[in-house]
């Protein structure tokens, strides 16, 4: 098990090691664990001595984004990017905090690249109390996943303006991914914006006013994000459409042509076909001039088809 604690005072932070973090005394106390679920199970329960079914929602191992107030604090579950391998069909990775007055229990399976910038923010001073560093888990969280989101939306407008027939398998590729990184993305979007918004409605002293501005500021953006993606789903859709239309459009026009070329060769095959019988009887088999006369039926019947077919071409 790994992980790190911060003793936080008059906008002064300590980084402690986590095993002496819990003998601290300051006005916040941050105590944050990269584990696996029986790890941090006992780690929480024996050493911090926090509520079983505290205990039991930092480690759960399925979390969707959610904020719960229980007794005197609060239960928040995010979801971040993570450069670490997955190991879930989750794309983001989360991050479950538990704060109280003074205190706050975070725990993680995966590094989150946003936890970067929180210990940025709580080594320089912005961070005094538990709704503060809520709002900086918030912020930082929204903000690392909002260029992430624009790219999909950039790279979709890039293949509307590539939209041809001479690359569409290239094309739906292309879309496919931004497809279905956009629905992976807005799995956890939406209610993560949710759970921003009701976080910024509770009631207690420890959110302060500033608090609340920023948690409202991040659940404003979380919404554009996944307004963002809907538009991103919808509009992939219809970009797979109109590839799969100009697919068929072309099977129809490569069949169109096949189709031509066998009635043109329909008929001739017939009469090579004919003549070609090892029987006698047939017309002109006796004659020196029947091959010619055989030849020339065969061009002028072709002629006659292709004829056909570019009138009715020109008509069109």
């Amino acid at each position: 098990m790994s992980g790190f604690g911060y003793r936080i005072e008059d906008g002064q932070a300590e980084r402690v090691p986590l095993r002496h973090i819990l003998r601290c005394e300051a006005p916040l106390i941050w105590a944050h664990l990269t584990a696996t679920t029986e790890h941090a199970q006992a780690w929480l329960r024996d050493e911090a001595r926090l509520e079983s079914y505290v205990v039991d929602a930092l480690t759960a191992t399925e979390t969707r984004p959610r904020c719960d107030a229980l007794q005197a604090g609060a239960l928040v579950n995010l979801r971040g990017r993570s450069e670490d391998a997955p190991d879930t069909g989750d794309v983001l990775a989360s991050v479950r905090v538990w704060a109280t007055e003074g205190r706050v229990f975070s725990v993680a399976r995966r590094h989150l690249v946003a936890m970067d910038q929180v210990e940025a923010m709580v080594r320089a001073g912005e961070v005094g109390d538990p709704g503060d560093l809520i709002a900086a888990f918030a912020t930082a969280i929204t903000a690392d996943l909002d260029p992430v989101v624009a790219d999909l939306g950039d790279a979709l407008d890039d293949a509307e303006e590539q939209i041809s027939a001479d690359n569409i398998f290239a094309l739906r590729r292309e879309v496919t991914r931004v497809r279905v990184a956009a629905l992976g993305y807005r799995r956890f979007i939406h209610p993560q914006r949710a759970a921003l918004e009701k976080l910024a409605a509770l009631p207690g002293d420890w959110l302060q006013e500033d608090d609340r501005l920023h948690l409202a500021a991040a659940a404003d953006r979380a919404a554009r994000m996944a307004e963002e993606l809907e538009s991103i789903r919808e509009r992939s859709a219809v970009m797979h459409e109109t590839l799969t239309d100009l697919r068929a459009e072309q099977i129809d026009a490569r069949s169109l042509v096949l189709s031509a070329a066998a009635l043109i060769f329909l008929p001739l095959t017939f009469i090579t076909g004919l003549y070609g019988m090892n029987v006698k009887g047939l017309p002109g088999a006796e004659s020196p001039w029947a091959f010619d006369v055989i030849v020339l039926a065969c061009l002028v019947i072709a002629a006659a088809v292709i004829g056909w077919f570019a009138l009715r071409w020109f008509r069109r």
